[in-house]
């Protein structure tokens, strides 16, 4: 087995990419699974009497090989995929899940974790928790069923494993395979920003002229600025149809009878477990705790959320009839005229402010924040990684190492479209102890020529910034055990302190400070400043309508009996809704990736909803001291958010930070949907 998948010789302790070959892969699975299976198997057979030291803590590095290994694999799955790699993640994906299954449903590890319950007062806080944590996990898993259950029950896991990779690679291949030339007599309305991108972009497929693909940052300023309106629908229908065996990769990626069978897997999982429904299972250990409160939730927002988006689409309709189209508003129309709409009444263009937020100046912006309220530096170094692009930042506090972060940023074919953050190694203080080795992976046009400056959107800075909040709760972790670190939280708590540092982005200040020209090195004008933040909510309607499509439909997806034709589901949601034609959902069934590879955001996808309500709620607790850098909120928000990953019930870390229950005024207030509202 290469050496190097294991045991990381790279600067800071990073793995050296440049010595891994997908060759090496194939091996040393064999060999880290047959690792993790003796050293689970020696704590479940140990004959001595079950103890915190010996079943609970030991289970933390039981699999650590294995748990590197995979944290390698999987990262270059998502960053930088090729036909070798992605045939071995099908091939490894029901392996993974059957030694889970195994590990899991263990019944001699529930018995051991089990009895360590009985005596958790004498453990300490985080040990106690661990130990809940652990017991609550095996019988979620099925460690207490027997017989024929339990058997069903592994062949569920490994099945839904084949299935959530199938969906992942199917919409990778979908949106690697499409393309869309575009002639120099086609290029009405488009920015010398965009123009150049997609110029960029033919480049890198060896392809003249200029191009849209389905890289979110091409084609969203695409169907913002094109005055082709035929054009606009050839990319949308294309950009929609991913997944659903009508776009470039035909039936064989045809997603939908794949959402149909993890449907009707997991709500057998569920019941096998003695749930009613699938929802009901997933939504137990989360926050909102059951599906009623989540739909409550949405319902209020989506009735303020839907007035402003009909009012919206009533005047984008009348600027479309008076453009000579008599037929109705449609999907590939409503940024085009919501872009035109918000030029016109906050005289904002978006290519006069995109010079002033180059990635480059972001990236300062992002820094600075942190440091401003962490006392956080960076210092950037080099290390062989999986691009040349990807950049390398060691994290220090006071001399003192918190983390490695890596960014990488730039738009590749082979990259999984979106941006997420994940971390090959996990906080923690077993032993020597384990600093984070933090990823944040984005999908930003690239700029033309190597060297050049990256233009970014308002929308890709809030994505920055976003992806950071998640990295910074990796970077100022601090527990003892490697499973409840970071990010290692309940879902609708996650997002919390992503979307809570996405406020610092829109502060005067920030902008103020690190908003330069990209030529001319002039800081943003005050009132293009004051232009961008009054028009930051201009299609909050839009936003706000299409994403509560999503969470709405993934919800009714998981409750009671699964549908048999899960597009019929989503239609009938949306017409119940009464959605607006003109607004599908922002992540329709056959490319909910959220939801269908894997169960991360599964009945879950509202997390990010029900984190705003605190978000919002959150950065009010500066807003009251009069100071978005307040020392004294900082450390707090430090202290019992960020620090503490899953050491406590979210619910208790909310409280010990803001000392009430968030309400949902500030979201609404945040989205300028109050007066709607009220």
């Amino acid at each position: 087995m290469n050496p190097e998948l294991t045991n990381w010789t790279g600067p800071l302790g990073l793995p050296r990419f440049d010595l891994i070959r997908d060759e090496d892969f194939a091996p040393a699975f064999d060999e880290c699974l047959r690792l993790a299976a003796a050293a689970v198997e020696a704590i479940a057979a140990n004959p001595e009497p079950p103890g915190f030291a010996n079943t609970v803590a030991a289970l933390e590095t039981a699999e650590e090989p294995l748990n590197r290994l995979c944290a390698i694999f999987y990262t270059l799955t998502g960053v930088d995929s090729n036909p070798a790699r992605e045939d071995l993640q099908r091939q490894i994906a029901p392996r993974l899940a059957a030694h889970g299954s195994k590990v899991s449903m263990d019944p001699r590890l529930f018995d051991r974790v089990e009895a360590i319950m009985q005596d958790r007062d004498q453990l300490s806080p985080e040990d106690r928790r661990l130990t809940e944590l652990t017991l609550r996990g095996l019988r979620r898993s099925g460690a207490g069923l027997t017989g024929e259950a339990r058997d069903r029950m592994a062949a569920i896991r490994e099945r839904l494993a084949v299935l959530s990779t199938d969906f992942a690679q199917n919409v990778l291949t979908d949106e690697r395979d499409f393309t869309m030339a575009i002639a120099d007599d086609q290029l009405a309305g488009l920015p010398d920003w965009l123009v150049r991108a997609m110029r960029a972009a033919a480049r890198e497929r060896g392809m003249a002229g200029q191009i849209v693909t389905l890289n979110r940052s091409l084609i969203v300023p695409f169907l913002e600025y094109s005055q082709d309106r035929a054009l606009r629908e050839i990319a949308w229908r294309a950009w929609t149809a991913r997944g659903d065996g009508s776009g470039a990769g035909g039936e064989a990626t045809d997603n939908r009878p794949i959402a149909a069978e993890i449907l009707k897997l997991r709500h057998e999982r569920a019941q096998l477990l003695g749930y009613a429904d699938f929802a009901s299972y997933k939504l137990e250990p989360e926050m909102a705790g059951k599906a009623e409160t989540v739909e409550a939730l949405l319902t209020e927002v989506w009735q303020a959320a839907r007035v402003r988006a009909d009012a919206d689409g009533r005047k984008l309709a009348e600027m479309l009839n008076a453009d000579g189209v008599n037929g109705a508003l449609e999907p590939w129309d409503w940024r085009y005229y919501a872009e035109r709409r918000r030029k016109a009444e906050h005289d904002l263009d978006e290519a006069e402010v995109k010079p002033y937020l180059t990635l480059e100046a972001m990236i300062g912006a992002v820094f600075d924040t942190a440091g401003r309220l962490f006392g956080l530096e960076m210092r950037e170094f080099d290390a062989p990684l999986w691009s040349p692009d990807v950049r390398a930042w060691e994290i220090t506090r006071n001399g003192k190492q918190m983390a490695v972060f890596l960014g990488d940023f730039y738009a590749r074919p082979s990259k999984r479209s979106g941006a997420w953050c994940s971390s090959l190694a996990q906080q923690h203080k077993i032993g020597e102890g384990q600093r984070p080795i933090v990823v944040n992976v984005c999908n930003f046009t690239p700029p033309e020529q190597k060297g050049a400056p990256a233009y970014l959107s308002w929308d890709d800075a809030h994505t920055l910034f976003h992806e950071f909040g998640h990295a910074l709760h990796h970077i100022l972790s601090d527990v003892s055990w490697p499973s409840m670190s970071g990010t290692s939280v309940a879902r609708d708590f996650v997002e919390l302190p992503s979307q809570l540092f996405e406020h610092w982005l829109e502060q005067p200040e920030v902008l103020d400070r690190h908003a330069r020209h990209a030529e001319t090195g002039e800081p943003l004008p005050a009132e293009l400043r004051d232009r961008i933040l009054s028009a930051r909510n201009a299609d909050s309607g839009f936003a706000t309508t299409e994403y509560l499509e999503s969470a709405l439909v993934d919800l009714a997806f998981h409750r009671g009996e699964p549908p048999a034709d899960p597009m019929a589901r989503q239609a009938e949601v949306l017409a119940a809704l009464g959605a607006p034609k003109a607004i599908p959902m922002r992540h329709a069934t056959p490319h909910f990736a959220h939801v269908f590879s894997g169960d991360g955001y599964s009945s879950g996808y509202y997390s990010y909803m029900w984190s705003e309500v605190m978000d919002a709620d959150a950065f009010e607790a500066f807003m009251e001291k009069g100071d978005a850098f307040d020392p004294e909120t900082a450390r707090k928000l430090e202290e019992w958010i960020l620090s503490k990953g899953d050491s406590l019930p979210a619910d208790e870390l909310w409280l010990k930070f803001r000392e009430r229950k968030p309400g949902v005024h500030a979201l609404l207030k945040g989205r300028d949907l109050l007066e709607v509202a009220s």
